[in-house]
């Protein structure tokens, strides 16, 4: 069998390592195109089916559990982490494997040989595995996370989602506006408005997912077009006709 092997990490120069690694590890895998954070592994694991995941357990966005919980029972994981905790443990002792950072070889080695002897058996369904390491932080069963990494300057934050009100589309970045900050994360507004969609946020223009709870007013000014007012904040969002039909009875 040639296995489908994606690697998932925010870090360049690890994916980088890793795949290098793997190569020379597993010369007859298939390394499919890199995922530089956790909303972006979701789309390319929904696109091309990886038999095997690398996953680095603090990615932006979602974290490694978070898209590992999505995968159900199809994808062998391998979780991948700087932090030797006691969470470590209990991945040790499932059907999956982790690797800390920096990779060895030799570890990456044994991980490999690991995953040759599996590789035919079905893959663990780690949802519960995730719920119960996040515990009341877990990902909701739709997927959707409950906070998000953002970038401000060379820091990474992590924002609640109940302290969003709302993100916009800005050139190859999505803004994240919270209470008190603003901050940018590298995936298109698209795809978050799809994955937040069960969280209590709504699409409401091509640029804008708004937290509904946020929402204060929906108005129409002279020319008929709508506008949205927020809660503690004076934005004042576009709705476009497409999403008008969410506000008929406000």
């Amino acid at each position: 069998m040639k296995p489908r092997i994606l690697i998932a990490d925010d870090e360049p120069l690890l994916r980088a390592e890793l795949r290098e690694l793997l190569a020379a590890l597993w010369p007859e895998a298939e390394l499919l195109p890199d995922a530089a954070d956790g909303f972006d592994a979701l789309r390319r694991a929904r696109e091309l089916a990886p038999d095997i995941a690398f996953l680095d357990i603090r990615m932006p966005g979602l974290d490694g559990l978070q898209v590992a919980a999505t995968f159900g029972s199809q994808t062998h994981v391998v979780f991948v982490t700087a932090y030797n905790d006691h969470a470590l443990a209990a991945f040790e002792q499932g059907a999956h494997d982790y690797l800390l950072k920096p990779v060895d070889a030799a570890r990456l080695a044994r991980t490999v040989e690991r995953l040759r002897q599996r590789i035919l058996l079905p893959p663990p369904d780690l949802r519960h595995l995730a719920d119960s390491m996040r515990g009341a932080a877990a990902a909701p069963p739709s997927g959707a996370p409950s906070w998000i990494q953002a970038s401000v300057g060379q820091a990474v934050h992590f924002i609640d989602l109940v302290d969003i009100l709302y993100f916009v589309a800005e050139d190859k970045y999505t803004r994240v506006v919270a209470d008190g900050m603003e901050a940018h994360i590298r995936t298109p507004l698209k795809e978050l408005a799809e994955t937040l969609e069960g969280a209590g946020f709504w699409q409401v223009h091509r640029s804008y997912v708004v937290a509904v709870k946020r929402i204060a007013a929906a108005v129409r000014d002279g020319d008929n077009a709508m506008w949205l007012t927020l809660r503690g904040h004076g934005a004042r969002l576009p709705v476009s006709q497409r999403y008008q039909h969410r506000f008929k009875t406000m």
